[in-house]
């Protein structure tokens, strides 16, 4: 079995995590008022699920799903208090995009459903690694 691309060591992991924490700190002092979540997590069954149900909607709606995109998102304020931060995933495809008449790493697929509701962090501002 071949190793994915992208794949990076638990230290240089740690290091992202560190670097964004201020981020997350200014977002938790300046917009929240309280910590925010930093992390989503989902089960493998939800998500090979979700990806065999993108592909199958991807056929659908006509396109073949190269990938996925990772988006981060906040849940909206309600009475006055600010949602927590989340990720959501969507389907990707290669589509023209009007310009050259291609998109190499493939773009958002229109109507294609997004997967979100992950468990939050424990506490949800725990921070990389979780245990």
């Amino acid at each position: 079995m071949s190793i994915p691309k992208g794949i990076i060591s638990s230290k240089e992991a740690k290091q992202l995590n560190d670097t964004f924490t201020e981020r997350c700190e200014l977002i938790s002092k300046e917009i929240t008022k309280r910590p925010d979540n930093r992390s989503s997590w989902y089960s493998l069954e939800d998500i090979k699920a979700y990806l065999k149900h993108a592909e199958n909607q991807a056929r659908e709606l006509g396109y073949e799903m190269n990938g996925i995109r990772i988006y981060c998102g906040a849940y909206p304020t309600v009475e006055g208090k600010a949602g927590y931060s989340t990720s959501f995933i969507v389907p990707t495809a290669i589509i023209a995009d009007g310009k050259d008449g291609s998109n190499s790493d493939g773009s958002d697929i229109p109507d294609g459903d997004a997967l979100n509701f992950g468990n939050t962090g424990w506490p949800p501002n725990a921070n990389y690694p979780q245990q």
